[in-house]
């Protein structure tokens, strides 16, 4: 598997990145891809280890020593058929997973890990370049109809395993533009945009139909389902967190999904400006540490924000794993992403006690605490500091608190029970409506994006094994009363 000792002979390359002062200039990706050897190389990296953790962290279960192995000895194209028959769209995952898989590799124990994640980009870009990647489409319909709401990553893989099983689906996207959040909520110099469209042409090729400014309970009305042998629901997770406490509308904070969406459609779109919604030369506090607010970071240093802080309830991770997440779990450990170089004070275990503003509602500062965790009874409690509170004077909070959820009034409209943190209960994907399924965000929790696209995968062969069993049934049926009237 890969080069006898390859691990041994070469180190650890990743692509490297345009200066900060001079990315920040646009919104263009940032990365320089490596030479094809050189991403040979890291393939050959990959060890014969006998029983690789790597594909077992991924929630995809990706082939990774395969389609190592394959890149090593130059077999682009086979390598790529493995990368695909587990990942729909590795062009995605490659430049937005966390990957999981690098934090369980084997090697990772005694040197840097594989570059999995790099290699899995390239070869998705090679073979669109080659002109590898083309519509699969069916030899044959089934004749079964699948409304699928919502084109996120769950919801366009799901779509594209169930066409290619001969069902017709069409995708119904309440925005007006395909993707949900990897086109409004990933900022473009992560994703750029092209790149979802290029996808989506492959996807209509192969049959699959797309309504877009169509939101299902609203203007689509939820009976419109009916006409369709099964529905996926894969609305993802967006109800945001707020923060308790008071005033809290107040002019000049906003929540990040309304500002990174806002960036985005201006960069596309002829949108009239929004002050207060531009960082320029303003003083950001963006509240929360995780991707997120990682992304209202790098916005607002594009925007020319004047100065950019973080904060974090949490304590500040330390930089080696941490010994309580040994290998191969997911560790804790200390994250500084491309958007904390370009600019960014950062700070821990502090926690916001009150928005301040002058006499017209407007934000000029925030006030603060130090605070510190404690476990009493195996809970985590909140214990502020005496006498550590801060005034921090600032123009904009962005709230990158996460997701409480998913929106309930399409479950209430449909009669989908719910589950005690709000997402849409099902057993195995179905929920308790017989002909109505559930994936991603909007099953499991604000996740990943390889559980979105997992939660897809899995959730189109449930709704498939539905079909085929409603058609026997049905099948069964009219023989039973055919011999009756024979």
């Amino acid at each position: 598997m890969g080069q006898i000792g390859g691990f041994k002979i070469h180190q650890r390359t990743n692509e490297q990145r345009l200066p900060a002062k001079q990315r920040i200039l646009n919104y263009d990706e940032y990365t320089i891809p490596l030479p094809e050897d050189t991403q040979r190389k890291q393939a050959s990296r990959c060890m014969d280890c006998g029983v690789p953790f790597c594909h077992s962290a991924c929630p995809l279960g990706n082939l990774i020593p395969d389609f190592n192995h394959n890149v090593h000895l130059e077999n682009y194209r086979e390598a790529l058929e493995i990368l695909h028959s587990t990942n729909n769209f590795p062009e995605f995952t490659g430049r937005l997973c966390p990957a999981p898989c690098e934090k369980a590799c084997v090697l990772g124990i005694i040197k840097e890990p594989v570059a999995i994640e790099n290699i899995e980009k390239s070869l998705v870009e090679k073979g669109f370049s080659k002109g590898w990647i083309t519509p699969q489409i069916p030899k044959f319909r089934t004749g079964k109809k699948v409304a699928i709401v919502g084109s996120g990553p769950a919801g366009l893989a799901a779509a594209q395993q169930l066409n290619r099983l001969g069902h017709w689906v069409t995708v119904f996207e309440r925005a007006d533009a395909l993707g949900g959040l990897l086109r409004y909520g990933i900022p473009n110099f992560k994703l750029e945009k092209h790149l979802i469209d290029r996808r989506i042409d492959q996807l209509k090729a192969e049959g699959i139909q797309f309504q877009t400014n169509a939101e299902v309970g609203k203007n689509i009305p939820v009976s419109h389902l009916e006409s369709y042998n099964a529905t996926l629901l894969c609305g993802g997770a967006s109800t945001p967190r707020n923060i308790p406490i008071m005033p809290r509308k107040v002019k000049g904070v906003h929540q990040a999904m309304e500002y990174l969406t806002f960036q985005t459609k201006s960069l596309f779109q002829s949108l009239a400006p929004k002050p207060e919604l531009d960082a320029k030369n303003k003083t950001v506090i963006v509240i929360g540490g995780g991707d997120t607010g990682s992304d209202c970071i790098g916005t607002a240093n594009r925007q020319g924000a004047h100065k950019v802080i973080n904060f974090e309830i949490l304590p500040k991770p330390p930089k080696l794993r941490s010994t309580t997440t040994p290998w191969p779990f997911w560790p804790l450990q200390l994250k500084t992403t491309s958007s904390h170089e370009e600019g960014c004070e950062r700070n821990w275990l502090i926690s916001t006690k009150e928005f301040m503003t002058d006499k017209n509602g407007n934000l000029t500062a925030l006030k603060t605490v130090e605070v510190s965790w404690e476990v009493t009874d195996g809970t985590h409690r909140l214990k502020e500091k005496p006498n550590s509170e801060k005034i921090w004077p600032c123009d904009m909070v962005l709230l990158a608190l996460g997701f409480t959820g998913p929106e309930n009034s399409l479950a209430k409209q449909l009669g989908i029970h719910l589950n005690s943190n709000s997402t849409y209960s099902d057993t195995q994907y179905q929920t308790n409506v017989e002909s109505i399924f559930t994936a991603g965000d909007m099953r499991r929790g604000q996740s990943l994006i390889v559980w979105a696209i997992a939660e897809g995968r899995n959730a189109a062969d449930a709704v498939n094994r539905y079909l085929n069993k409603k058609t026997l049934r049905e099948s069964s049926i009219k023989n039973e009363d055919h011999l009756l009237r024979a």
